[in-house]
């Protein structure tokens, strides 16, 4: 789950980390006044899960409170990578003299927490990462022990020369461990993570993602999601009990399982193909589940070809044939659906795809092979 930049904040402070003040607004009038609450420069910074903001022309400084009305009242409404802003967090401008990176994340290599620090802040770590590696230090955290003190003095020496900055440092590496601890989170970042011409140390941004399967012991920040802020087809596949991420090809995939899933993925790539999303239907035998998919794989236009790819375990291939059949029956597709079904009830689901005008395949390989040519234009 992801949070906004104002609810990553709040967190931040509530454990320590000097993050400067800010509210958010849903109007210009409402960040006009905000503005002249803090009084002298502000920063308008719009609201919305999505990384690239300031390119987008989400994020802009205003010299005074009527200024940042008008640049409240342009980057609200906008759309960033197809997701529309309706708030933008005020918050007073910094006298940046230096800017770092600060990341945590679950690196699944190592089973264990990892920190990302860098000098270099402000932009993307992954275009740091591509063009000067060595600009990036990491750290594996064992969970056993937690960020000892001197692992944390060891990151920020890689920031800081002065004595004062990299005790500052250190002790928001600290917090932001502990942040990232309580909160169930697998990202936490500050990017970036400044000092002033003064010489004091803030976060003046703030990124969480959150681990879906640590909300139902944190209602509080369950709490936090902002589904107008999501993907409308990601919540209608939570709502149906589906597991579902909308990527940019054009093969929508129904998979059972999400090994399964990661598998018939990979072969799309493999035979050209570009995969439109990651669904799993799951082990449950629910043929209503088979319906809420196809609606969610149907509503995005770039889809030019369906792929079902059913192993049957625990789920029955017969149930996920009544589906597919109910589903047809119930939505107007145009679009070339491709069948693969093996397992419990194999039999049975293909005599009931055969009576609906449908054929199944049990090859995965040439399942996905015919897909990939129908999106391609080439299918038979």
């Amino acid at each position: 789950m992801n949070i906004h930049e104002y609810q990553a904040k709040e967190i931040f402070r509530q454990h320590g980390i000097p993050v400067p003040p800010g509210e958010v607004a849903r109007t210009a009038e409402e960040a006009e006044r905000m503005a002249h609450k803090f009084g002298g420069t502000v920063v308008v910074k719009a609201q919305v899960h999505s990384g690239g903001r300031g390119k987008a022309g989400g994020v802009k400084l205003a010299r005074s409170p009527e200024e940042a009305g008008s640049h409240a009242s342009k980057i609200l409404g906008m759309h960033i990578k197809d997701l529309k802003v309706d708030k933008v967090l005020i918050t007073p401008a910094e006298d940046i003299a230096t800017e770092a990176y600060v990341g945590l994340i679950v690196d699944r290599a190592s089973k264990r927490p990892v920190f990302m620090v860098s000098s270099e802040g402000g932009v993307d770590i992954e275009e740091v990462a591509a063009t000067n590696p060595d600009a990036i230090r990491k750290l594996e955290v064992d969970p056993r022990y937690g960020l000892l003190p001197f692992q944390a003095y060891g990151l920020a020496t890689a920031l800081y020369d002065d004595l004062k900055q990299q005790r500052a440092a250190a002790r928001i590496m600290t917090q932001l461990y502990d942040a990232f601890l309580e909160s169930g989170a697998s990202l936490a970042e500050i990017n970036p993570l400044i000092t002033t011409q003064s010489g004091d140390v803030k976060a003046i941004d703030a990124k969480m993602n959150i681990d879906d399967n640590e909300l139902f012991r944190r209602a509080e920040i369950e709490e936090l999601r902002d589904e107008s802020s999501e993907d409308p087809s990601e919540v209608q596949a939570r709502e149906a009990g589906l597991t579902f991420i909308k990527l940019d090809g054009n093969v929508g995939c129904c998979v059972n399982g999400a090994g399964l899933a990661m598998a018939t993925m990979d072969l799309v790539k493999y035979y050209g193909g570009e995969p439109a999303n990651f669904l799993d239907i799951g082990g449950s035998s629910n043929p209503e589940k088979v319906v809420s998919a196809l609606r969610i794989i149907t509503a995005d236009p770039e889809v030019q070809v369906i792929l079902f790819n059913i192993f049957g375990g625990i789920t029955r291939c017969d149930d996920v044939a009544n589906g597919i059949v109910a589903a047809t029956r119930q939505i107007d597709i145009s679009i070339p659906i491709v069948i693969r079904l093996t397992g419990t009830n194999e039999e049975l689901a293909v005599e009931i795809l055969q009576n609906a005008g449908f054929s199944a395949l049990t090859d995965m390989d040439k399942a996905v092979e015919r897909a990939v040519n129908f999106a391609k234009g080439e299918g038979q």
